[in-house]
C-alpha cells in the first residue's frame, strides 16, 4: 500500500484549519531531516531505477532531465542539490521520484524515501523570523513529528521560480494588462491586505501591485492579518483581501471564514490566491464567500479579478 492511500478529503481538512502533509527525506543517512509537501500537490512516488532519464542540453543544473510516466514527459528536479546536498551513485539509485503537480505543471522531485503521511491543525505549523530572513531561505515553517523530530516545509514556488522560472507568473504581463484599465477609485486610494507566506509568491504580488501603482501591505500568515483587520477602527476602508490557502498559524480557508462571520468585515471583497487549485478546493473557498480563486502562475490576472469583485459588491 502507497503511503498516499487513505489521505482525507481536502474539504474536510479545510473546514477544520488542517493540513496533511507527505513527509520524505532526500538523504539515506540515519539522522537526516525530515522533509514535507502538502499531499494534494502530489500524484505518487515512483522508483528512480524504473524510469529511463533523457537529459536536457542547456538546461539548469537542478534540472537532471525527463521521465516519460504514462505518456507525459514529466522535468525531474534535484531537490538534494537544491538544498546543497550531493547523493552518491548508490543513493541515486536507491532514490524515489515525487511526482507533484504545481498549478497543472507536473514535476518530479528526487528524493530519498516517503516517510509517512501526517495530518497537523495549522496551529501546529511555525514559521520563525529566521525562516524570512533574507532572499535565498528555501523554508518556510516548520512542525513536529510525533516523535518530536522537527519537520521542514519547503519553498517549492521558489523552487519553481529557480528552477523552470517559465512556469511562473509573468509579472510584465500583468503590467501590459493594467495599461487601459479602469481602477476603483476606493482601490486607488485604499490599502490591499495580502496574506501569503511565500517570499517568491510575495515577490510576484509586490510587483504586480508597484506596477499598478496601487499600496499594499502584506502578512506572513492568516493570524497576523486577521489581528491587524481586528485592531482597525473602519475595517470598512479595505479594498479588498488577499489570501494564500496554506499558512502557517491560520489557513486561507480559517481567514475567508472569521471575516464572512463578522459584521464589520463581511462585505469585504476576498480572493484567493494560491496554488491548491483544484475544483474541491475552489468550490469549498466560493462555499465560504470568496469573491474569486486564481492559481499563482496567473497572479498577473489578479488586478482585473480584484476590480470584478470589487464592481459584484458594489451591485449587490
Amino acid at each position: 500500500m502507497s503511503v498516499l492511500d487513505n489521505v482525507d478529503a481536502s474539504t474536510n481538512l479545510a473546514k477544520n484549519n488542517e493540513v496533511q502533509l507527505l513527509v520524505f527525506k532526500v538523504s539515506s543517512i540515519t539522522d537526516a531531516a525530515f522533509y514535507a509537501i502538502n499531499v494534494f500537490k502530489t500524484r505518487e512516488v515512483v522508483e528512480s531505477k524504473n524510469h529511463y532519464l533523457t537529459q536536457i542540453p542547456s538546461s539548469h543544473p537542478m534540472l537532471e532531465g525527463t521521465i516519460t510516466l504514462r505518456g507525459i514527459q514529466i522535468p525531474i528536479l534535484n531537490l538534494p542539490a537544491w538544498l546543497h546536498m550531493t547523493l552518491t551513485k548508490e543513493e541515486i539509485k536507491k532514490s524515489n521520484i515525487l511526482i507533484c503537480d504545481f498549478n497543472g505543471v507536473i514535476i518530479g522531485l528526487r528524493i530519498m524515501s516517503a516517510f509517512k503521511v501526517v495530518k497537523k491543525n495549522w496551529s501546529e505549523m511555525h514559521a520563525p523570523e529566521s525562516y524570512s530572513v533574507g532572499d535565498n531561505s528555501v523554508i518556510m515553517n516548520d512542525t513536529r513529528l510525533e516523535d518530536g523530530s522537527m519537520c521542514l516545509i519547503l519553498d517549492y514556488e521558489k523552487l519553481l521560480a529557480d528552477v523552470i522560472p517559465q512556469a511562473m507568473v509573468d509579472v510584465n504581463e500583468g503590467k501590459r494588462a493594467m495599461e487601459e484599465f479602469d481602477i476603483p477609485m476606493k482601490l486607488r486610494k485604499g490599502t490591499v491586505l495580502i496574506a501569503e507566506d511565500s517570499k517568491t509568491a510575495q515577490k510576484h504580488l509586490i510587483q504586480i501591485f508597484e506596477n499598478a501603482n496601487l499600496k499594499y501591505k502584506i502578512f506572513s500568515n492568516g493570524k497576523l492579518l486577521l489581528n491587524y483587520i481586528a485592531s482597525l477602527d473602519d475595517p470598512s476602508i479595505i479594498p479588498v483581501v488577499i489570501t494564500d490557502i496554506e499558512m502557517p498559524e491560520i489557513s486561507g480557508f480559517t481567514v475567508i471564514k472569521e471575516l464572512r462571520s463578522n459584521s464589520l468585515t463581511a462585505q469585504i471583497p476576498l480572493i484567493v490566491n494560491s496554488s491548491m487549485t483544484g475544483d474541491n478546493n475552489k468550490r469549498e473557498a466560493t462555499a465560504l464567500g470568496a469573491d474569486g480563486f486564481i492559481d499563482k502562475t496567473k497572479s498577473h490576472n489578479i488586478i482585473p479579478l480584484i476590480v470584478e469583485a470589487m464592481n459584484s459588491r458594489e451591485n449587490t
